[in-house]
């Protein structure tokens, strides 16, 4: 693909104040604030106008001023302003960035929305890797396919691309390719969760991960948790497979899948983290993970992308099933205490913004900063559960042997 300049690409959030897109535009490196590139103006109707803030002297180039120019639009969730004002935001944004000569617009949404809204009442309306009964065709009964009517909407205002990170839905994956022409990037994590393991102290195990297992809440997860696995490097960690069988909306029986590569028996006492995507109401992941306290492990851990942290979900996951949470601040809410509320105390959030950053480049080919560092930790202060020192490479085999002398 063309490699960009810098000055060729400009970084916008859908709010001018948005902290997660002035920390991915500042990694980028873009020098200029946020709010010195768009406007974000209301009208006295209320109704939303962005616009790219020019010369009011400057009369040449009128409505060609981004002429060459690359405009992504990082878009995050807000507690101040509804995911439907935030999708509309963006459409205007696109659009005016196009109507003014941008030649290419990426929207960089790390929770992309309306994801959960993947398929309709139809068969024909979404892609599945299952046969859709009919009691699946009935739960989407009366409703739009919003998921695909989005990714049209964002298609007509002028997008051109769409970066997100770690979409669970294979309908919404296949849709979005389609519609942006194989322009829509998945990020997977991966990378983040591999570094946090092997270089803090929130799981312990031997050499060779002998005393530590993973654990995948069901079929669709596995893919994830074996490359996660894989990629780890240590041969003597466990992963088993759980299956859920629901009984309603929000009832799940949890067992020990057919296909599991290990046994409840040969994990007993290890610390055991349980990964998925995204976490809703809480109800499957406490259910596993008090299923699994029935092996008696030294420690819980729940891994989860996207934290939606409903007044429900934290009520559930404050359950002494789950030692520990951790969690990716791709809705950016998550870092704050209130929201957080009872499960601050076992919470920590990896701030992501440079990985994204650096992903971002390589999509756009721009040069990349040479930066070690992941992520940046957010945790409670008054629960120093971590290590304070993140380990080079050379230096983790000195991390594991500590790690076998304190088991």
């Amino acid at each position: 693909m063309t490699k960009l300049d810098l000055a060729d690409v400009i970084v916008v959030g859908n709010s001018s104040d948005d902290p997660f897109a002035i920390d991915v535009a500042f990694t980028v490196g873009q020098t200029q604030d946020i709010a010195d590139v768009i406007a974000m103006k209301n009208f006295a109707n209320s109704e939303f106008c962005p616009r790219f803030i020019s010369d009011e002297e400057d009369l040449d180039a009128i409505g060609d001023k981004l002429s060459g120019k690359t405009v992504v639009i990082v878009s995050t969730t807000s507690r101040a302003v509804s995911r439907q004002n935030l999708a509309m935001r963006n459409l205007l944004i696109a659009r005016a960035a196009k109507e003014n000569g941008a030649s290419q617009v990426m929207l960089v949404e790390p929770d992309l929305f309306y994801s959960a809204q993947d398929r309709g009442p139809r068969a024909e309306l979404g892609e599945t890797l299952f046969e859709r009964s009919e009691a699946d065709l009935k739960k989407f009964d009366g409703q739009p396919f919003t998921a695909q009517l989005y990714a049209e909407m964002l298609k007509l205002a002028g997008v051109d691309r769409v970066l997100t990170v770690h979409n669970h839905s294979y309908s919404v994956q296949l849709m979005f390719s389609d519609i942006f022409n194989g322009q829509f990037h998945n990020l997977i994590p991966y990378e983040i969760y591999v570094d946090y393991l092997l270089n803090s102290d929130i799981v312990k195990f031997r050499p060779g991960g002998e005393g530590l297992a993973l654990c995948a809440p069901d079929k669709g997860a596995r893919d994830f948790v074996k490359e996660m696995f894989t990629r780890l490097g240590l041969p003597k960690a466990k992963f088993i497979l759980l299956d859920k069988e629901r009984s309603g909306e929000r009832e799940v029986e949890i067992k020990l899948h057919d296909e599991s590569e290990s046994t409840f028996e040969e994990i007993r006492g290890h610390d055991i983290v349980l990964f998925d995507d995204m976490v809703r109401t809480g109800s499957t992941v406490v259910k596993s993970c008090e299923f699994l306290r029935s092996i008696e492990p030294s420690k819980m851990v729940f891994a989860v992308t996207h934290f939606y942290a409903s007044e429900e979900g934290r009520e559930k996951m404050a359950s002494t099933a789950i030692d520990e949470i951790l969690t990716l601040n791709t809705l950016p809410t998550i870092q704050n205490r209130d929201v957080q509320g009872r499960l601050r105390k076992k919470m920590v959030v990896l701030k992501i913004e440079k990985w994204l950053a650096r992903n971002l480049s390589r999509a756009l080919g721009l040069p990349m900063k040479e930066d070690a560092a992941l992520y940046q930790i957010d945790m409670s202060s008054k629960n120093p559960r971590f290590i304070d020192k993140i380990y080079s490479n050379d230096q983790l085999p000195l991390l594991r042997e500590k790690r076998a002398h304190s088991s």
